[in-house]
Order: C-alpha cells, then sequence, then structure tokens
C-alpha cells in the first residue's frame, strides 16, 4: 500500500498542463501557462490538504475493489 500513489493531470489540446502527484506532494507545471499556476495553487494550503488527501480518501478506499 505505501507505493499507492496520485496522480491528478490537467490537460489541454493533448498538451499536459499541470500535475498533482502525491508522492511529490505538489503542482507541478510542465507549460508556461502551467508553472505559473501551480505557483499559484502551491500557495493555496487548503487545496495542497485536499490534494493530498485524495490519496486515502480515492486511493486507498477503492484498492479493495481492484
Amino acid at each position: 500500500l505505501k507505493d499507492i500513489e496520485f496522480i491528478r493531470s490537467y490537460y489541454y489540446n493533448k498538451l499536459e498542463l499541470i500535475r498533482f502527484d502525491s508522492n511529490v506532494g505538489e503542482f507541478v507545471g510542465y507549460t508556461e501557462l502551467g508553472v505559473k499556476n501551480a505557483e499559484i495553487w502551491n500557495k493555496d494550503p487548503s487545496q495542497i490538504a485536499a490534494m493530498r488527501a485524495q490519496r486515502e480518501a480515492y486511493c486507498l478506499h477503492n484498492i479493495g475493489i481492484w
């Protein structure tokens, strides 16, 4: 269960702009716009806490189903 990770990616025109990876613990931008948005989102503690909680709420909750 320790190697399970939650990843949420945001795409536009098949190009990945931003990704949240539970192993990294913050948003990472892959384009100019993505980097700017990642910086803004990473400054919001409630946004980061909500995304970090998704690993437990979504991944670990559903592991028995898979």
